[in-house]
């Protein structure tokens, strides 16, 4: 436990003072939760990184993720989706394969065949991932106890053993990430947060069961967390924004956590 803690506080010493430079990928087009979370994401990251001295740039422009642009940046981000152009998903998987790092949120890691975003692109959703096609979620958006899966890795070593997340809403994989060795998996649903959800599905309320929701792949630099959807009115059509994904410190403080350990691994991750 206090190796741990040494090492993140040598890589604070070690980060702080040099620039790093970090690319952010949205779409923000169609849900309107995805979208509150992309204009929070744009907001939060520059206010926070600015205390590093680190760059943060955001593009809705996803012919970006091409060899020239990725090769610039030290980590990349997808705030709400994936690429979808095969240039631009063999440009994004040489990145990682050879060192870069990432960071994906909640529907990044998306995929349902059919729909529009099927299930296409193996290496990312089954080798990269480890969580193959999305299999259900909660609904309303809620706040979940969360138990840190890996004391002992560095990303989460100061965060207590549970913590309350900000309002989400959870997906559920098909693959159980369990059973696949090349993942680590850092934090997932705590049983005292059930029943999770409220409805009006009885599948969109969870009463027990085993979800993962950040993660890690030991050949790759890269995080994935399911968080990035924030609660909106729609029932009564005002779209207002009724909760916000970086409200919460533990959370901010798992994602700093993350983007610290990527800058700094200069080897592949455990």
């Amino acid at each position: 436990m206090k190796s741990a803690f040494l090492f993140i506080v040598s890589l604070l010493y070690i980060t702080a003072g040099f620039s790093q430079k970090i690319l952010a990928f949205y779409t923000a087009r169609e849900d309107q939760a995805h979208i509150s979370f992309v204009h929070e994401a744009n907001r939060w990251f520059p206010a926070t990184f600015s205390r590093y001295n680190w760059t943060y740039d955001s593009t809705s422009d996803w012919s970006k993720c091409n060899p020239d642009t990725l090769a610039k940046y030290n980590v990349i981000l997808f705030l709400d989706t994936r690429p979808e152009a095969p240039a631009q998903r063999a440009a994004f998987q040489h990145y990682m394969e050879h060192g870069g790092a990432w960071m994906g949120f909640h529907f990044s890691a998306f995929a349902l065949t059919p729909s529009a975003y099927n299930q296409d692109w193996d290496w990312y959703h089954n080798t990269f991932l480890g969580s193959g096609s999305y299999g259900s979620n909660t609904w309303r958006p809620t706040s979940a106890v969360l138990r840190v899966e890996n004391k002992q890795h560095a990303i989460v070593h100061d965060l207590p053993d549970t913590f309350r997340s900000a309002p989400n809403e959870w997906y559920r994989w098909s693959n159980d990430l369990r059973k696949n060795r090349d993942i680590t998996i850092l934090l997932s649903i705590d049983p005292a947060s059930f029943p999770l959800g409220t409805g009006p599905k009885p599948s969109e309320i969870w009463h027990s069961g085993y979800y993962p929701v950040a993660w890690t792949n030991r050949h790759y630099k890269m995080v994935y967390v399911n968080m990035g959807h924030n609660d909106i009115d729609y029932e009564h059509g005002t779209n207002k924004e009724l909760s916000y994904t970086f409200s919460n410190p533990d959370q901010n403080r798992f994602i700093i956590n993350s983007l610290f350990y990527l800058i700094n691994s200069s080897r592949i991750l455990p």
